[in-house]
């Protein structure tokens, strides 16, 4: 429990998540996309979100503007195979993202190179970072514009705060453009 008492005790993290929460909102609100990224467990959690935005939290509403880019085996099988895995996710924002979009991120160890390589390439086209990472956000953290770091290095606590955050956004994202 002592991760779940730091977490709470954080004025950095809380700062962290709601800006998270309002330039999200304000680029959902404006069209603009919202791309999503994890691998293994991560990549659960980003379906997990993406199907919560573009279906519904709590709120009977329009849908919006997200994607998740590890939900094509395709793509992801293709571009693995073809350019190499850890271009799977910097390809697809290259192709998906715009100017003034939002690229999620998550990794608990903040080290996944494809994802590192994704917010490269958002970085590149304009695109705003939000990574969900463990603590101190590992290498991601030198890519990111808002970092939510949960202070733990195990990832199954790692994971449980994730799921926490994700649940804490995706309820203050319907709120702020649906109430």
């Amino acid at each position: 429990m002592a991760v779940f008492d730091q977490i709470s005790q954080s004025d950095v993290l809380k700062n962290n998540l709601e800006k998270a929460i309002q330039i999200t909102a304000e680029t959902l609100k404006k069209g603009g996309p919202l791309l999503i990224c994890g691998n293994g467990g991560s990549a659960s959690d980003a379906q997990h979100i993406t199907g919560e935005l573009v279906g519904r939290y709590l709120k009977e509403r329009a849908a919006l503007n997200v994607i998740c880019l590890s939900d094509n085996p395709c793509v992801l099988t293709a571009l693995g195979n073809d350019y190499g895995y850890e271009t799977v996710f910097s390809r697809q924002v290259e192709a998906y993202g715009k100017s003034g979009g939002i690229l999620l991120g998550l990794s608990t160890s903040g080290n996944s190179k494809n994802v590192i390589q994704a917010f490269i390439q958002a970085k590149k086209q304009n695109l705003t970072t939000i990574a969900l990472t463990g603590k101190d956000g590992g290498l991601l953290a030198s890519y990111t514009d808002i970092l939510i770091d949960v202070p733990s290095t195990v990832t199954p606590l790692i994971q449980q705060a994730h799921i926490l955050f994700y649940h804490y956004f995706c309820e203050q994202i319907e709120i702020n453009l649906f109430s």
